[in-house]
């Protein structure tokens, strides 16, 4: 099986669990799944946030999704609990179906990480 026949399937099985856990069946996105790896690295689960703490927590879960691959480090929780990262290096320059298999990849290493897949 090819590197990306396998993301593909690890992407879809991320997609399946989440939208049966999360979304009622009904399938998440790609910035569904980031706001939630974002909720779940602040970790106030009970919260209801504004839309603008979204934008807050999709870029917390972004950080946090490409810092195994030296693009941000985490520096510290500030004393409401939000974690703070420091750019690294910069994004490379990627067309928009590269950022979306960037990301998707990335979070696929993220749930393996985290035992959520195998």
């Amino acid at each position: 099986m090819s590197r990306d026949e396998a993301l593909k399937q690890r992407w879809e099985l991320v997609v399946d669990k989440l939208s049966k856990q999360f979304a009622d069946g009904d399938t998440l996105d790609l910035d569904a799944i980031i706001y939630l790896i974002g909720v779940q690295e602040l970790g106030q689960l009970d919260r209801k946030f504004k839309k603008d703490h979204k934008l807050d927590l999709m870029h917390i879960a972004i950080c946090k999704l490409l810092t195994p691959y030296g693009y941000y480090e985490f520096d510290f929780v500030d004393e409401d609990g939000w974690p703070h990262y420091t750019v690294k290096e910069q994004l490379p320059n990627l067309k928009a179906g590269e950022q979306s298999v960037l990301m998707k990849e990335a979070i696929v290493n993220y749930f393996v990480e985290t035992e959520y897949i195998d």
